[in-house]
């Protein structure tokens, strides 16, 4: 298979009707996650609640380890977050049978503990409820009447549930790794992990963009799977009925896309035809053991939120469901490839 070059997906809002800046300063990006559950205050695992400013999520995980005198693999994270970036996360740290360090001892010029708590069970990847996003776009150029009604669509309609292009390394290259790796180059584990990611990612926004092109990213189709909002569980739709049609208007439920792997799940024409035109992709992914599963085609943001600072400053606040990404978002009013 030739190598693969990242297409730019079709825009639900046509296209960006601006241009700016992104990350101009690590302030502009502000991250919060939110946990998908309460710690209960007790038990053999730390949790901490960390603001780390221009620092990456493994390189805060590696020091914790180091600090608290324990193994690498006894820190644990929810999820990934910009280096680019000021976020607050949470991390736990495993320390059976014994007390708390000094965690304020821990705190850096980039990193500070806002918050430590007990829990009975280390802390798993992606039990969270989603991020809340605060970002600032500098140097903004464009159609400021347009951009507004794109906002008022995206806040009333969704966006299109895209993997982001961090998904997919500088230029697309993961996914060109991948290719690789199933070729048979040797790669560490945790760079296998990120280039069956990114594979995946691909041959699914390969097919929401089809459905964007389609106008059915946001429509039910007979025999196709739902998921509902805010949750990972779906449905198999036997007809698209009047109910359906309502869930769906309400933003109660979505159409879903395959993520491909190993399985029996049955797949719509158009989703065979891309897995088919993608052979190596969704062969390897099969041999390197993923396990099938399926991810909304629309995402909710009726928290979204805005301002116009002045002529060339655009703030917007919002909150997205784990797994989602605010580029998703941004690339719709803003012309990320510049």
């Amino acid at each position: 298979m030739s190598a693969i070059e990242l297409p730019v997906w079709a825009y639900v809002q046509g296209a960006p009707s601006g241009q700016g800046k992104i990350r101009a300063v690590p302030e502009d990006f502000i991250v919060t996650e939110q946990l998908a559950f309460e710690p209960s205050g007790s038990g053999e695992h730390v949790f901490l609640f960390i603001e780390k400013t221009g620092e990456n999520t493994d390189y805060v995980a590696r020091q914790l380890a180091k600090f608290a005198s324990v193994r690498q693999r006894d820190v644990s994270y929810a999820g990934l977050k910009d280096r680019h970036a000021v976020t607050s996360q949470w991390f736990s740290v495993w320390l059976a049978g014994k007390a708390d360090p000094d965690w304020y001892g821990f705190e850096t010029d980039t990193i500070k503990v806002l918050h430590s708590v007990r829990h009975a069970r280390k802390l798993k990847r992606g039990v969270l409820s989603g991020n809340s996003f605060q970002l600032v776009i500098r140097d903004w150029q464009g159609d400021k009447i347009k951009t507004e009604q794109q906002l008022n669509a995206i806040k009333t309609d969704g966006i299109a549930n895209y993997y982001g292009e961090q998904r997919f390394g500088h230029a697309g290259q993961n996914v060109n790794k991948a290719l690789a790796m199933f070729e048979g180059a040797k790669v560490g584990r945790e760079q296998r992990s990120i280039y069956l990611s990114a594979a995946r990612s691909y041959l699914f926004n390969q097919i929401l963009a089809q459905r964007v092109l389609d106008k059915t990213w946001n429509q039910a189709q007979k025999g196709e799977y739902c998921a509902f909002d805010g949750s990972h569980s779906f449905f198999k739709t036997e007809q698209v009925d009047a109910d359906i049609n309502r869930r769906l208007a309400a933003q109660e439920i979505h159409p879903t896309g395959i993520l491909w792997g190993k399985g029996c799940a049955e797949l719509s024409p158009l989703e065979h035809s891309i897995i088919a035109s993608y052979s190596e992709l969704a062969d390897g992914l099969i041999a390197c053991g993923l396990e099938q599963d399926r991810r909304a085609l629309r995402v909710n943001i009726p928290d979204l939120q805005w301002q116009f600072i002045d002529d060339a400053t655009l703030t917007l606040s919002f909150t997205l469901p784990a797994g989602s990404y605010a580029t998703a978002l941004l690339r719709e009013i803003i012309n990320l490839n510049l």
